[in-house]
């Protein structure tokens, strides 16, 4: 087994401990929603601009990225596979708007090496390892490997993570003198990865080659225009980690990015009678690029459903990406038209009760119109003192009880950059404290149905 599959098998929790982060991490206590004072110093140790992609590993690419395709109305846009030469895996890239997902599985290790290739030397992906993916598929099923960031320059972004505490994945690597990749260990078997680009390309993606605008190696899929697929998803709101403890994961994660506490909610703040978690949203300067991380809590009437994510996915990971919808009604419709034809299925919806009590909460922000149709679709309200959030959750994409995805959509928080363009304030209308009870019911009745039946021993003979 390779040196990349050994740490696959190894959480970075261990490692966060082994490199010594202080003691700061014993000092950390959440001071739960109400105590919590919102504030953002701009401290990043390094410029990052926007979440770039996510990279799911799996062991099936091609099927896989068709069910994302079709269930989120992301088109397949680019390609990486035997077709375009490389013999080392099988990677397709799925965008809409700036959001863009990656699926990758590995190909035999043999094919390469009976053509006296070095894996490496076909590999779009140049961090891939073919015993580590399978270690990881094995250990998680599917899931996020890698969370990328847009970097000003993947070197520095590399360097300055190390040097304050990072453990390092994949050193920087130039790929054909245009872009730059790196990686750092995030939690669990996720790795951060950042991207920077030599020589930007402007205008649409759609016209310029994917290995411009994405990554050298890739090849555009000359499929797309008779394959028109669109339900409004835009870009990536968070992406969420479940961790055993949060102390050690958000100091070690702070200390080498720099990045600011933007929220947190503690067990009495979104739990229920039943079970609940401990959370806290990490933020870079910008506060577009959020990082939520939550842990189980212990003593309550039923197991925390962090606590069943951990188990099921041996350890640490990616719980859910939120996905922002420029019409999430429209999005929803196209959805759950496709939810029982191979798209995905939602978590059950709130009692009628919460739909009449929503006109007197949001009846400002939506229109009477507009609250019938988030009851019918199922969608969830909630607001700060700034916005307005709609959202919805589906149940897990897999197999297992993990990884799910979330569909939003924030209203209102507009401001204007110094160069007078308008833009959404990050986090506007926070994270759904409002309706976590609500979705917490949702999962522990889902659960209920996974549990097994318990078979009594049989009694010995006398």
């Amino acid at each position: 087994m390779g040196k990349e599959a050994e740490n696959v098998r190894a959480s970075s929790e261990e490692a966060a401990v082994a490199e010594g982060v202080n003691a700061a991490e014993s000092e950390f206590k959440l001071k739960g929603f109400k105590n919590f004072v919102r504030m953002n110093p701009k401290s990043d140790r390094f410029k990052v601009k926007r979440f770039h992609h996510i990279e799911y590993w799996c062991t099936d690419a091609t099927n896989t990225a068709r069910r994302f395709s079709w269930g989120l109305g992301m088109p397949i846009v680019a390609k990486s596979d035997l077709s375009t030469g490389n013999l080392t895996h099988a990677s397709y890239l799925l965008c809409s708007g700036q959001l863009c997902f990656l699926f990758t599985a590995p190909y035999s290790p043999s094919i390469a090496a009976a053509q006296n290739l070095s894996p490496a030397s076909t590999a779009s992906i140049p961090s891939f390892d073919h015993a580590a993916c399978r270690a990881f598929s094995g250990s998680h099923g599917l899931g996020v490997r890698a969370i990328s960031l847009e970097v000003e320059d993947a070197e520095i972004a590399f360097r300055t993570s190390v040097a304050h505490g990072a453990k390092p994945s994949s050193p920087p690597i130039v790929l054909d003198n245009r872009a730059v990749l790196s990686e750092v260990h995030l939690y669990g078997d996720v790795v951060l990865r950042y991207i920077s680009y030599k020589n930007p390309v402007s205008g649409d993606n759609s016209e310029n080659k994917p290995d411009d605008w994405f990554l050298p190696k890739f090849e555009a899929m000359e499929e797309i225009a008779s394959y028109p697929l669109d339900f409004g998803i835009r870009r990536l709101d968070h992406a969420v980690g479940n961790v055993p403890e949060l102390g050690p994961i958000v100091s070690y994660l702070k200390g080498f990015t720099g990045f600011h506490e933007f929220a947190e909610f503690t067990a009495e703040d979104v739990g229920t009678s039943e079970s609940g978690l401990n959370s806290v949203v990490l933020a870079n300067n910008e506060e577009m690029v959020l990082l939520p991380l939550n842990e189980p809590v212990y003593g309550t009437k039923r197991k925390s459903q962090i606590q069943t994510y951990l188990e099921h996915n041996e350890g640490a990971g990616v719980q859910h990406l939120a996905l922002v919808s420029e019409d999430i009604f429209r999005t929803l419709r196209e959805m759950r038209k496709r939810s029982a034809v191979g798209g995905f299925e939602f978590m059950p919806s709130p009692p009628p009760t919460y739909y009449k009590n929503l006109k007197s909460r949001a009846g400002d922000v939506l229109t009477n119109d507009q609250i019938k149709e988030c009851e019918e679709l199922g969608i969830l309200v909630d607001r700060d003192d700034q916005g307005t959030l709609l959202q919805i959750f589906t149940k897990p994409v897999g197999d297992r009880p993990t990884i799910f995805i979330e569909i939003i959509q924030r209203v209102g928080c507009m401001m204007k950059n110094e160069e007078g363009k308008e833009y959404q304030k990050g986090g506007c209308g926070g994270f759904g404290k409002g309706n976590f009870s609500e979705l917490f019911k949702s999962i522990e009745e889902y659960e209920k149905t996974l549990e097994a039946k318990r078979v009594a021993e049989p009694t010995d003979s006398v």
